[in-house]
């Protein structure tokens, strides 16, 4: 079936880390940054499928590095909420539904973040369908995150496109029936276009 709909991943693809939240990241956790990081990746797991707050995970790894004197809230909307939109995502996007396509997002997310992206960052208008982990209860690359995309957009398995920056969520994706696109913002979108386009996908 050709393809219908774009089902687009979030971070990495649309959007980023600002190099503000970068700095004060560093600033904040200086040498103890990546063991946090990595501790925090691992541990936020529940709040991505709504099991848990993040911003207790987020103190528990603190605590865990001897951080947790710092003020986790704040650091917290000030690091992983300061998001870089991407201009020429947003744009293709654009450019997609006028060519007649459903654009969608997919997307791993804890529950305070997917407000702020929802709300915040104006996808709910941008996107016909938003799937956040944190609201259905199963995060990628489970194949059943996108067994459930798909019921949420309302169409058959391989009328659906998805685009994301981790070759495991795309592998789990096509094990299920989508199509796949593996792409990263750093590798530009012209590369991206190329890739639309040996799916069909064609945008003016």
């Amino acid at each position: 079936m050709p393809v219908q709909h774009v089902l687009l991943d979030a971070d990495g693809v649309i959007q980023g880390v600002s190099p503000r939240g970068e700095q004060i990241a560093r600033a904040r956790l200086g040498d103890r940054l990546m063991p946090v990081l990595e501790d925090f990746w691992v541990a936020e797991q529940a709040a991505l499928v709504g099991e848990a707050d993040v911003v207790d995970v987020l103190a528990e790894a603190l605590g865990r590095h001897d951080l947790g004197h710092l003020d986790v809230a704040e650091l917290y909307e000030r690091v992983w909420l300061d998001n870089s939109v991407d201009a020429q995502s947003i744009r293709l996007v654009h450019r997609l539904r006028e060519a007649g396509y459903s654009v969608h997002l997919g997307t791993n997310q804890t529950a305070r973040r997917a407000a702020h992206m929802r709300q915040d960052l104006g996808y709910d208008d941008l996107f016909e369908v938003g799937v956040y982990s944190c609201e259905i209860g199963v995060a990628k690359p489970d194949p059943r995150y996108f067994e459930r995309s798909v019921e949420l957009i309302d169409a058959p398995a391989d009328s659906v496109l998805f685009v994301d920056d981790r070759a495991d969520n795309v592998e789990a994706a096509r094990s299920v029936g989508l199509a796949g696109v593996h792409w990263h913002l750093k590798e530009g979108h012209a590369a991206l276009l190329e890739r639309l386009a040996e799916h069909g996908v064609a945008v003016a």
